[in-house]
């Protein structure tokens, strides 16, 4: 009897872990009135963090209609320069916040509203603006932007996402009944293959093994056989495309069984963004770091808090004893159940290792639940309790005032802090000092710096290399299609291009007769535009005038005459 209820309770238990919330399927229409092709996917892996909604193309179009996908009301706009430019969020009464980013403007009244809040604040960036029911209702299918490539775009499309209204936690659209052409299978590009005790080897060695992948019919590979013995873990590189589409995709689910048994499982069915960061921990992020390739573990390290996972047994570790064959199959899919798997035949062979990976026994060792903090010359870093995932040995050292600080392929849960004592640097040079990062030599990358006295000081998430930068250079400004003294009557918009070579644009200031005016800064091509429809101008002769600040406070300042009608 007892047997019998603890089996049925197992066997609820794990149909339980495959159930999915019953997610309304006729409620919400398409924001965009084309054919949906993604262009990114739910969950697909980003930098340190996985991707929270789709990206829709808009055909390489700016300007599109998007609508409201059901009755609500606009409860929250967000203008930015960067993330996601202008956004623009409806919660609806059955639960749910549809989201719309990089958004080229907004419908007429409420762009009037937003662009009334931007020229009270002298500001492009409004912050978050959170609105009641009454505010801006809007019925399903009506307009409520329209596309565009704000922030950090990388072309014309729409970032939508579907988040729980109570919890905030994004689910992915395509559970909501929305329909993209996808009949291809995903592509299994490689498989790493991880010693994960100390007593563990792969062939005969004890470090990550990357293991060749043949293709031998539709959706199916196969590995060579590998040899094996103690704890290991295999890492899986693959993606995803759709019909129409080039791009490669995240994939929705990855399974590993051994020997037919299923031990574990991953799908990007909803996530809080609180969580999202473990991206580096399940990702093999040393290899990232160094190779660009991204690939996903099928073992679950202890201090990954992801809720993706299912079914894990022994968190995926797998178990490898002398004398005892395995076949391990991975099997990955995307949502539409496109599948594609790879088999590797596993031998368990207990030999002396050929190769021994060397101890670590650098200078420092950080224990991850104790605060630290280490000087070296004029440069001090501390980190806080909990800023490494695990315990750690770290290289730190200042040659030539550059700082080393270990390698930047060990992820970080918290941000540290580097400090720079400047009590030695020429008094006249001081304030033009900042810290960048400097692991790609030829371009130094500005970290915020801040100056407390004599010591200049930033945050990171990042280890690697760190150094002290002059910048006197002030930014460059030029007017752009248009000349100091010229008539513009037909002109619609008012450009100018900046750029900074050295520590980059902190902020810019323009004004028309000495009033402040609008100008939107594409980042990505280093334009700013202002819009005459924004303010209707008194007279025929006026005066443009813009003041551009770089991230030490370097200042250009530049004024022209036009003449409009």
């Amino acid at each position: 009897m007892k047997l019998t209820i603890y089996l049925f309770l197992l066997f609820s238990f794990v149909s339980t872990l495959g159930q999915r919330k019953d997610y309304p399927k006729d409620y919400f229409r398409s924001p965009l009135d084309i054919p949906l092709i993604l262009s990114g996917t739910f969950g697909e892996l980003r930098s340190n963090h996985f991707h929270s909604g789709l990206d829709i193309k808009t055909q390489g179009r700016q300007g599109l209609p998007i609508y409201a996908i059901a009755d609500g009301y606009v409860s929250r706009i967000k203008v930015s320069q960067y993330g996601f430019g202008k956004a623009l969020y409806i919660t609806h009464p059955n639960g749910y916040t549809s989201v719309y980013a990089h958004l080229q403007k907004y419908a007429d009244t409420i762009q009037k509203y937003v662009k009334h809040i931007q020229y009270k604040k002298e500001s492009y960036y409004t912050g978050n603006l959170f609105f009641k029911e009454d505010k801006f209702p809007v019925k399903n299918g009506e307009i409520v932007a329209y596309s565009g490539d704000t922030g950090g775009s990388g072309g014309p499309h729409l970032h939508f996402e579907i988040r729980d209204t109570k919890t905030e936690k994004v689910i992915n659209p395509l559970h909501f009944g929305y329909k993209v052409l996808d009949n291809r299978n995903p592509t299994i590009q490689a498989i790493k293959a991880y010693p994960l005790s100390n007593y563990a080897q792969i062939n005969g060695q004890k470090r990550d093994f990357q293991i060749t992948v043949k293709p031998i019919a539709k959706g199916k590979y196969v590995t060579s056989r590998i040899t094996a013995n103690g704890s290991i873990g295999f890492g899986i590189s693959t993606f995803d495309r759709l019909n129409f589409a080039p791009n490669k995709n995240g994939v929705y689910s990855i399974e590993m069984l051994v020997n037919g048994k299923s031990v574990y499982y991953f799908d990007v069915e909803t996530f809080a963004f609180s969580e999202s960061k473990f991206i580096n921990l399940h990702i093999d992020y040393k290899h990232f770091q160094r190779y660009r390739r991204r690939y996903q573990k099928t073992f679950k390290e202890n201090a990954n808090r992801l809720s993706l996972y299912e079914k894990l047994m022994n968190k995926g570790v797998i178990e490898v004893k002398n004398g005892m064959s395995y076949t391990v199959k991975i099997i990955v899919k995307d949502f539409q159940g496109n599948s594609s798997e790879v088999s590797i035949p596993v031998q368990g062979v207990n030999s002396v290792p050929l190769f021994v990976k060397p101890i670590d026994s650098t200078a420092f060792f950080i224990d991850k639940s104790k605060f630290h903090s280490l000087k070296e010359q004029n440069v001090t870093v501390a980190f806080p309790k909990n800023t490494f995932y695990k315990n750690q040995y770290l290289d730190f050292s200042v040659e030539n005032k550059v700082a080393k600080i270990h390698t930047p392929t060990v992820p970080l849960d918290k941000n540290y802090t580097i400090r720079f004592n400047i009590t030695n640097h020429p008094e006249e040079d001081k304030e033009y000092l900042y810290i960048a990062n400097l692991e790609n030599s030829r371009y130094p990358r500005y970290q915020s710096t801040k100056r407390r006295d004599s010591v200049l000081y930033t945050t990171t998430k990042t280890l690697g290399k760190y150094g002290l930068r002059i910048d006197k250079e002030p930014p460059k400004v030029r007017l752009l299609y248009f000349k100091d003294q010229q008539w513009i009557t037909k002109f619609k918009t008012l450009k100018v291009r900046i750029s900074d070579r050295h520590s980059g644009i902190k902020n810019y200031r323009a004004t028309i007769d000495g009033k402040w005016i609008l100008m939107e800064f594409n980042h990505k091509r280093g334009i700013l535009t202002y819009n005459f429809n924004d303010k209707k101008l008194e007279g025929t002769k006026h005066i443009f005038k813009i003041v551009v600040s770089d991230n030490v406070g370097n200042t250009k300042e530049l004024s022209a005459t036009f003449f409009k009608k």
